[in-house]
């Protein structure tokens, strides 16, 4: 999952950088609230975090140009004052959750978390389709109970699809959120890591798991659908 941090102390946002990435997400930082704002509104992410007290453009007056630009991903502010008003000020802006400082990496992992399952409609961090599950907490994958080894790529991009069960997402999309901003976007790694999935996922095919849309893109299979037989054998290409 691909997520903007907006944070000026330099040294939470290297400690914060640090956290995130080994919880394996994807990362753009932005270091004031300019920066932040054209961030959000040229690429797609899945969260924000925005601190409050941001130079050039403070985290509430952040939050509430993005809304106006009909930029809706989640949005956890942090903040070094722990006064209601403030608290207030960033929900009523257009936040969907806070913490206030200090605070432990970990717990704003969790909400994040929390954030990213909700905006897809997913209230456990156990998500399931057919004999897969994933622990978008613990980063796990399992196929019928058993724990399957992905890399941390390969995670990101199944991840990813379980969230969107069903959906079809282009190659470009895939890549922005699963890669940085300063990613090659005429790579054909989309295309390595769906085969390794196919691969290590459903090796035989059986299950039809990813389907591929020409000139559109890729689907995950609900299963249900597969099991049915009433669709087509998906494009194993």
């Amino acid at each position: 999952m691909r997520i903007l941090l907006v944070e000026d102390d330099l040294e939470l946002q290297k400690n914060l950088k640090q956290h995130l990435l080994d919880a394996n997400f994807t990362l753009d930082v932005a270091s004031d609230g300019e920066d932040g704002l054209f961030q959000g509104c040229e690429h797609n992410y899945d969260a924000g975090i925005i601190d409050v007290g941001l130079p050039k453009l403070n985290g509430i007056e952040l939050i509430t140009r993005l809304r106006e630009q009909e930029v809706d991903f989640p949005i956890l502010i942090l903040t070094a004052r722990d006064s209601w008003q403030d608290k207030v000020a960033g929900l009523d802006a257009g936040a969907d959750d806070y913490l206030t400082k200090p605070f432990h990496p970990q717990e704003l992992i969790a909400r994040l978390n929390a954030l990213i399952r909700r905006s897809a409609g997913k209230a456990s961090p156990l998500v399931h389709n057919g004999p897969f599950s994933i622990n978008t907490s613990t980063l796990e994958v399992k196929k019928s109970g058993h724990l399957m080894s992905l890399s941390s790529s390969e995670y990101k991009l199944f991840e990813f699809f379980m969230l969107h069960l069903g959906e079809v997402k282009s190659k470009t999309v895939l890549i922005e959120h699963i890669y940085d901003q300063d990613f090659d976007l005429d790579s054909n790694v989309i295309e390595v890591f769906i085969r390794r999935l196919r691969k290590k996922l459903d090796p035989d095919n059986q299950l039809g798991l990813i389907e591929t849309l020409r000139g559109q893109g890729y689907r995950l299979i609900p299963l249900a659908r597969c099991e049915q037989g009433t669709e087509d054998k998906p494009d194993a290409r």
